[in-house]
């Protein structure tokens, strides 16, 4: 019985999944691997419920049950570029001060990492609460209606390739924030988006050891790292961006590898996450031994 694996097709996997989306690789792996494709939401409630298990997980959706995964991960040591914070600033205030005014916040909630790092931001760092709207992912429009807007992933990316567009369409001046990057300011600490995420039950009947498991994952993504002009040339197009941003973004902006830093990232930010009732208690991270 293959591995049920729940992921996303979005750009910044795509590394990680070289290997089961590209040949020769890819037709060995599915003897033990089922993968599909949904959104991240969608694959932390898959793994959750037992309909998949491997997961490409927000770390906001760990549980003590779910043994992550050593080696990769979707992480950035500065600035990520894809986990956008737009703050209205018309009267040209610090970084500081312009969060400090914001009372409203529009984002596409569905992502509860982001949504919580954002929570983290206002709540602990800047001990303020602003409210937070549901809203499409349409900058122009979010800051109709509110005072600042969270763009995560794709979005985030194709606004920033537009920022001269929406700069000069706004009605006031902006902040473009980075979140992962206030984030290391904060805290000295990578950001962490997502890990590979585990149900350990299921190795045995995909006839997988956890060695394997590892191993088969971090050669994809090395494979990945390795073929980065390949993912250039196939994503660019299909995202409707530069080759230069895409090649910047899986070279420069993403870090994969899950170290040391990272690992203390995750238990921070659960920490942090739980302190203002942003996410249920994360007590120990369960590491999968290989």
């Amino acid at each position: 019985m293959p591995l049920r694996v729940s992921t996303i097709s979005f750009l910044n996997p795509a590394p990680l999944l070289f290997n089961f989306e590209h040949e020769p690789a890819a037709t060995a792996l599915r003897e033990h691997y089922d993968v599909h494709y949904t959104l991240p939401s969608v694959c932390a409630a898959e793994l959750h419920s037992g309909a998949a298990d491997l997961g490409l997980i927000p770390i906001a959706a760990l549980t003590p049950s779910l043994a992550v995964v050593p080696g990769c991960t979707i992480a950035s040591r500065d600035d990520v570029r894809s986990i956008l914070l737009l703050v209205k600033n018309p009267s040209r205030l610090s970084t500081d001060e312009a969060l400090q005014q914001v009372r409203t916040l529009a984002a596409d909630t569905a992502s509860r990492s982001s949504v919580a790092y954002t929570r983290i931001l206002f709540e602990h760092f800047h001990h303020t609460h602003p409210t937070f709207l549901h809203q499409p992912a349409d900058p122009l429009s979010m800051l109709a209606s509110a005072d600042a807007a969270l763009l995560i992933g794709d979005p985030a990316l194709l606004a920033r390739e537009h920022r001269p567009t929406i700069d000069a369409a706004s009605a006031t001046p902006l902040l473009w924030l980075d979140l992962a990057h206030l984030w290391r300011e904060l805290t000295g600490l990578p950001w962490v988006a997502a890990v590979w995420a585990l149900r350990p039950e299921a190795l045995a009947p995909a006839g997988l050891t956890s060695q394997q498991l590892v191993a088969d994952l971090t050669a994809s993504r090395d494979a990945g790292l390795s073929h980065t002009e390949q993912l250039v040339t196939e994503w660019a197009p299909r995202l409707n961006l530069s080759p230069e941003t895409v090649r910047t973004y899986l070279t420069r902006n993403i870090h994969y590898t899950l170290d040391p830093d990272c690992l203390r990232a995750i238990e921070l930010f659960r920490t942090l996450a739980a302190s203002i009732n942003a996410l249920p208690p994360l007590p120990t991270l369960n590491l999968l031994t290989p």
